[in-house]
């Protein structure tokens, strides 16, 4: 036998704030996938590396490797309009496929790419379906970012 219990709040106590989504949160869920999936369709097209040897440089799977290449993940953020973005992956490809960069330098410069991403602006559309409060005209949050990525 199962029971259900029902809790009725009285409203004095119901919280009326919605939850809150940090900048770091929605760059977790839209700008790490898309800088994974340009470095991926770069790796796989530009210098002929396999699915499986991106996906372990990477640290995903060959299937997410599959999905950024048919742009079925990887695309909530046109990460590729930034030239300075593209500028840098240009960079991160060609030492990953040279072999000349290290997986701890590789954090640094996703935490970099990251930084432009945010400092540039091309967050705040989401920010906004987020929190529609939001008046990304004004808001800095993001763009006022001054974190040092080598200090963690």
């Amino acid at each position: 036998m199962t029971y259900v219990m029902l809790i009725c709040i009285p409203e004095q106590y119901k919280c009326s704030v919605k939850p809150m989504l940090l900048p770091c949160e929605i760059a977790v869920k839209s700008v790490v996938p898309s800088i994974r999936a340009f470095i991926a369709i770069e790796l796989t097209q530009s210098h002929k590396m396999k699915q499986n040897d991106v996906a372990d440089i990477l640290g995903i799977t060959q299937t997410a490797i599959s999905k950024y290449k048919r742009q079925v993940r990887g695309t909530v953020i046109k990460i590729n309009d930034s030239k300075e973005i593209r500028s840098m992956i240009q960079q991160i490809t060609n030492q990953i496929a040279d072999k000349k960069i290290s997986r701890q330098d590789l954090v640094l410069k996703f935490c970099q790419l990251c930084k432009i991403a945010r400092r540039n602006g091309l967050m705040c559309p989401l920010c906004k379906r987020t929190d529609p409060t939001i008046d990304i005209k004004i808001c800095q949050t993001c763009k006022s970012v001054s974190l040092d990525c080598k200090s963690l």
